[in-house]
Parts: C-alpha cells; structure tokens; sequence
C-alpha cells in the first residue's frame, strides 16, 4: 500500500492552476486540469529547469528554461527540446486534501 503525503487542500487548487510540491525528497508539480488533479515530476528532463515555475495550458506546461512541453497527465514531452518523459505520480483526494502516493513506497 502506497503512503499518501497531503500537498494541498483542493480550495488551495483551482481549475487551471498549478502548485509545486515535495514528496520523498522529489520536486513535484501538482496540477487542476478540468477538477482532476495530476502529479508529474517537476524537473524538466532537459537541462533541470522546474516546471512547477512553468506556464500551465489546459494539460499542458511549458518549462520556463528552453520552453519543452509536457502533459501533466501523462509526463510526455510534446514540445522539444526535451526528449524525456517526466515521471507521472498516483494522486486522491480524501475529504478537501489533495494527496500524492509517495514514490518509492
């Protein structure tokens, strides 16, 4: 059974909007896409800008450092330069806390 780490409320978390979170040591963003909550990791897989600093549209974010793309709910690269897909993470919601499986649990 995964361990869950609360990394907001759902108040704190509008449609559209994103959050940065960390959970086991690892930079994570948190996302509101359409009310369903999506957790990727926030570390661009090209050259380690954060995403979580990044601009969100829709599903997608664009990383603010060379401008790859990638889907917050799926972790692929849509836009290069990135090649690399981001880790994608389990995410619920328990009453009005947003919460995320800690990796490697």
């Amino acid at each position: 059974m995964p361990e869950w780490v609360t990394v907001a409320r759902t108040g704190d978390l509008p449609e559209g909007e994103m959050i940065g979170a960390t959970v086991g040591g690892l930079e994570l963003l948190v996302a509101n896409v359409d009310g369903r909550y999506c957790a990727i990791g926030s570390v661009c897989t090209h050259e380690g800008g954060p995403l979580s600093d990044g601009d969100l549209y829709g599903s997608t974010v664009t990383c603010p450092w060379h401008g790859s793309e990638f889907s917050v709910e799926t972790g692929e690269v849509e836009t290069p330069p990135a090649a690399e897909p981001v880790p994608v993470y389990e995410v619920r919601v328990e009453g009005d806390e947003i919460q995320v499986a800690e990796p490697g649990a």
